[in-house]
């Protein structure tokens, strides 16, 4: 018989159950994604039967039914397939690098950099579609976070999380004014970039999702790669080393595979709030701080909640639609303040 003295962990029990606990949250919130998919080819202002979608998508006959299915639903259900886990995955690494609970985007200036790279394509290249200043978006996002860890490197403590956070707020601003400084000399640009600041999955197709997706699986795959760094970075630098870590390896794979996420989710949806700020802290809240089960657990919740917004966005107002991103906004809220009051958000 084994005796567990108090608040210590015996090896053979709550570990244990912690990871089958793990394993029936994912395994619920898996099953939650596969069924929110099925509610976003199903339901809008013209609601379909299973049967419906199922026929439209193995046996599609030209009609009403096939034509909503996979030329209006299928890609902007791929596309929050695709932004969803991209925005989650990059507040849990932005959070971890900087230690800073709050931290989401738009802290290092990868919004604004994006922002910037499609404000230039409309105003300066002449760019009119979507599928075309995407492409500007990714490299204006990459650009800034290529300059923020750069300067930030440069400091004497190095890429520190404060130097980082500083530097992003301050690039944050500078390129936020270059934006408007355009969008006023410009009535043009203003029109076509407000479409696309709102932020929302509705009038992109099939191929903005395609555009972007070798970014975020690049940006997956780095995080991949620091998490068990990220554990260790969470106690400290000196700890991190003396556990045998290259702290300075795992900030870059980090924060690059942050730029990548960040990068391809706002130049193809849009500066979307609250899903890289509110899913890490919910990711923590069901299944702990180590981030092996916090990344995986995020890149399930960061769709769920984005296409629910957007499914929600579609049935407030029938026949328009309110856009994902002020959806978000709204539900991401209400959300992170009833983590905060049950005292469940547990910092990185």
């Amino acid at each position: 018989m084994t005796t567990v003295a108090a608040g210590v962990t015996s090896p053979g029990t709550r570990p244990g159950r912690r990871g089958g606990r793990r394993v029936a949250v994912t395994g619920a919130v898996a099953v939650l994604l596969v069924l929110t998919v099925l509610a976003s080819l199903a339901l809008g202002s013209k609601p379909l039967a299973p049967a419906q979608v199922w026929y439209a998508l193995v046996a599609p006959d030209g009609g009403e039914a096939s034509t909503i299915v996979r030329e209006l639903r299928v890609p902007r259900t791929l596309l929050g397939l695709v932004v969803g886990p991209a925005l989650a995955l990059a507040g849990v690494l932005l959070q971890a690098l900087t230690r800073n609970p709050l931290a989401e985007p738009r802290i290092l200036g990868i919004s604004a950099g994006a922002s910037l790279g499609v404000v230039l394509a409309i105003a300066v290249f002449g760019v009119g579609t979507l599928a075309g200043y995407v492409w500007f978006g990714v490299v204006g996002a990459l650009l800034a976070g290529l300059l923020v860890f750069g300067i930030a490197n440069r400091a004497r403590e190095g890429a520190s999380p404060v130097t980082l956070a500083l530097v992003g707020v301050a690039l944050d601003a500078s390129l936020g004014a270059m934006v408007i400084a355009l969008l006023t000399t410009d009535a043009r640009t203003f029109e076509e970039y407000r479409f696309w600041v709102v932020g929302g999955l509705t009038g992109r197709d099939t191929a903005v999702a395609g555009q972007v997706a070798p970014f975020v699986i690049a940006g997956i795959l780095l995080a991949a790669f620091a998490a068990r760094g990220l554990d260790a970075l969470a106690l400290g630098d000196d700890v991190a080393q003396g556990l045998g870590h290259r702290i300075g390896l795992v900030r870059l794979s980090g924060g690059a595979g942050a730029v990548l996420l960040v990068g391809a989710a706002v130049a193809a949806a849009g500066p979307i709030a609250f899903v890289g700020l509110a899913v890490p802290h919910l990711a923590r809240a069901l299944v702990g701080t180590d981030h092996r089960w916090t990344l995986g657990l995020a890149a399930l919740l960061g769709p769920v909640l984005l296409l629910a917004a957007d499914i929600i966005g579609r049935l407030v107002a029938p026949p328009g639609e309110v856009p994902a991103g002020i959806v978000t906004a709204l539900l991401g809220a209400p959300l992170l303040v009833l983590l905060i009051r049950r005292a469940r958000v547990v910092t990185a």
